[in-house]
């Protein structure tokens, strides 16, 4: 087990932002479908990315890998069942999507992960999955992980609880395939920027929907997906660890790569942070932002989930009192992300309350302590960001799990002038 050793810091110059995970894995996953040969251009090479490659090749894809693109010859739409069990490895996404591709197989596929995916629910996706006429059956009967489908995908209608966006996601990549047209509503929808990414690579892909807002969908049948040639732009999830460490440590820095057009949601952090006081100027493909006196407020962050942990942080630097709110699917992801926070948080002297759906944090200053990642790369992250402005030495358990989606995280922030080491 790896731990991160963080003394406090102050950042400075230009860093490059990997591309966008979430972008990478849509990117496969349509590879995978579409006809004919696909371009990835500068791709994420994280674990979680590596996990859907391997999941699109399980299930019929070819993929060349070179150093600046990965190159995937697809299946037309016509997806093969694997030959052994897919295992996704920490990668909700790649599970979730990966449950509607594979109900366009005929046989049977088998999902599993690490102990953390066998946790994350998915009884409601599987249920719609099943009105549209797949087998969907959780081995455990808890509607988790291992999972078990088989197509092949019929359409009709289903009404679909999306308590995390990937659900809708892996309903809207898979029903252009099936075998007739099927009519999506969507009662509950958490993280709706994530939709409205997967709805964009449709368009770009030539899928004919109607949509009323984000709330229903029908879809036709018996379409196809095209190939395509595209660059993946910088991550605004992985940004926002640099934009607060920036702010709470009052250093100038910028951020490369970045695309404020781009439809990732965590782009709204760039706005809660200046409303929090960071002067932040947004160019044409990089921000550079400039922290302070930072003072606290009420954020929505039901868009964008992940960011609670790095702003978490930023709340303990902020004077006055903090609101994290509706986002309760906060607890769905690799861990209970809001009692982890505030549980770490505390050990390092946060003023620190948990909501059913946030936290609420009262400006306060921290003293580096031992804290434990829980496996999770969003909290290990945001944990150093907190360790870079606290007083003292922080240490973080399990740093290995950066690699999920940010493997050169602490390289970038040494060459930005972090004092962080990696301890084994």
């Amino acid at each position: 087990m790896m731990r991160f050793c963080v003394h406090p810091s102050t950042l400075h110059g230009e860093v490059v932002i990997p591309g966008s995970k979430s972008h990478t894995i849509r990117a496969l996953v349509f590879g995978l479908l579409a006809d004919g040969e696909s371009v990835i251009r500068s791709p994420l090479d994280s674990s979680d990315t590596r996990a859907c490659l391997a999941m699109v090749k399980n299930l019929g894809a070819a993929v060349e890998e070179k150093e600046d693109f990965w190159r995937v010859r697809g299946v037309g739409g016509r997806v093969e069942a694997p030959a052994d069990v897919v295992d996704v490895g920490n990668s909700g996404t790649s599970l979730y999507i990966g449950l509607g591709v594979a109900s366009l197989a005929e046989g049977y596929t088998v999902f599993t992960g690490d102990h953390q995916i066998r946790s994350r629910p998915a009884a409601p996706l599987l249920r719609s999955l099943a009105d549209l006429g797949a087998f969907a059956v959780s081995t455990r009967g808890n509607g988790m992980p291992p999972i078990i489908m088989k197509g092949r995908l019929r359409g009709g209608k289903t009404s679909l609880e999306a308590h995390t966006s990937q659900y809708l996601s892996s309903l809207l990549v898979a029903a252009p395939l099936a075998a007739g047209d099927a009519e999506i509503t969507v009662p509950l929808l958490n993280e709706a920027p994530y939709v409205e990414m997967t709805l964009a690579w449709q368009k770009k892909l030539g899928i004919d929907f109607s949509a009323d807002g984000l709330r229903r969908f029908e879809i036709k049948g018996n379409q196809r997906y095209r190939r395509f040639d595209e660059s993946i732009p910088a991550d605004f999830s992985s940004a926002t660890f640099f934009l607060v460490a920036a702010a709470v440590t009052g250093s100038e820095l910028v951020l490369r790569g970045l695309d404020y057009t781009d439809t990732q949601g965590d782009k709204k952090v760039v706005g809660i942070l200046q409303q929090m006081g960071a002067e932040i100027d947004v160019g044409e493909r990089h921000i550079t932002v400039r922290g302070g006196a930072l003072r606290g407020g009420v954020f929505d962050l039901n868009d964008i989930p992940d960011a609670l942990p790095a702003l978490s942080v930023a709340a303990c630097f902020a004077d006055g009192e903090t609101r994290l709110v509706n986002v309760p699917q906060a607890r769905l992801k690799e861990t209970d992300r809001i009692s982890v926070m505030r549980d770490e948080l505390a050990k390092m002297g946060a003023d620190v309350a948990e909501l059913p759906d946030g936290l609420v944090i009262r400006g306060s200053d921290l003293s580096g302590a031992s804290v434990d990642g829980h496996g999770d790369h969003r909290v290990v992250m945001a944990l150093a960001v907190a360790g870079l402005a606290a007083k003292g030495v922080t240490e973080i358990t399990t740093a290995e799990s950066v690699a999920v989606t940010f493997p050169g995280f602490e390289g970038l922030l040494r060459t930005a002038g972090a004092d962080i080491t990696t301890l084994k």
